[in-house]
């Protein structure tokens, strides 16, 4: 991509799975965010934003902007991706309908399609408006399961401005008792290695310490799982950067995503920075105050 080309990213999706969240998060990392604009005003906001030195653009629209429809969005989509002095990206942001349903009932907001009648009713007819969308996104973010903080630093490491060029690798350790995290490109199951929670000592630990990382680095099959990690993943890396991929999501999990998954995923994240990999590290599922820092899951929930 040619680095003259202005960046404006299209945020949209279904209402409540986390437009303002994501669009604060591009705020957040340089871009200029505005929401709900009428689509018929977008040319003249371009039109402005070269002659005011071309800033990246994160653009929020949904069913609730003035004007909305899938055809008139399709169409000015069409006209921007056609353009040689950008490089326009739309992003779909999903969830789940159980997901939308309690975030809806706990925060007791209306649903924009359903303001007389159930909530089921609105989620079910803006996803058959917005199915086209979905259809022609170049990224769909499901965020049944991200909270504020996962949603950033998935959008931090797909649309970060400055840093080193060429792909980025996100290393992510993870629970399967919650689930796998849907964003995952590749996922190393660590269950079969031996487990700390069993040690009374180290229970309370987590795979940061250095007690938990001696019990599973002792396990005779933990090096032979590593270096089988990194024989695949070391030839993959280049061939997926040479193929145009911008980002790699690298998930590794145990049951509990406290000892083992932890340990693996920092010495992974130690490695591929150690191969002047652009790498971030997150513990989707270790508690806040076991792991302090930036990368951590923050309590709370991607809303609208």
């Amino acid at each position: 991509m040619s680095p003259a080309k202005r960046h404006v990213v299209l945020i949209t999706g279904l209402s409540g799975a986390g437009r303002a969240t994501a669009l604060k998060a591009l705020e957040d990392l340089g871009y200029e965010a505005v929401d709900n604009l009428p689509l018929s005003l977008l040319p003249d906001l371009l039109r402005a934003d070269a002659r005011a030195g071309s800033r990246p653009l994160a653009l929020g629209l949904d069913v609730r902007t003035r004007d909305f429809s899938s055809n008139a969005f399709l169409a000015e989509l069409a006209q921007l991706r056609a353009q040689d002095d950008l490089h326009c990206q739309l992003v779909f942001l999903d969830c789940d309908g159980t997901t939308l349903l309690r975030r809806y009932t706990e925060t007791r907001r209306r649903h924009p399609l359903a303001l007389e009648r159930p909530v089921q009713d609105g989620i079910a007819e803006e996803r058959r408006i917005l199915a086209p969308l979905r259809a022609a996104a170049d990224q769909v973010i499901d965020t049944s399961q991200l909270g504020p903080h996962d949603l950033k630093r998935l959008l931090s490491t797909r649309f970060a401005l400055e840093g080193a060029p060429g792909m980025r690798v996100a290393v992510l350790s993870f629970s399967y008792r919650n689930g796998l995290p849907r964003e995952a490109d590749i996922v190393f199951d660590a269950r079969f290695l031996a487990n700390p929670h069993y040690v009374p000592s180290l229970k309370p630990l987590t795979g940061r310490d250095l007690a938990v990382q001696d019990y599973v680095r002792a396990d005779p099959a933990f090096a032979t799982f590593l270096n089988g990690i990194k024989s695949l993943l070391g030839p993959l890396l280049p061939r997926y950067e040479k193929e145009g991929k911008s980002y790699l999501t690298v998930a590794v999990g145990c049951t509990g995503g406290r000892h083992r998954s932890v340990f693996l995923a920092e010495t992974l994240a130690a490695w591929l920075g150690g191969l002047d990999t652009n790498v971030t590290l997150a513990h989707r599922d270790l508690p806040a105050q076991s792991a302090p820092g930036p990368q951590d899951k923050a309590t709370g929930e991607v809303g609208s």
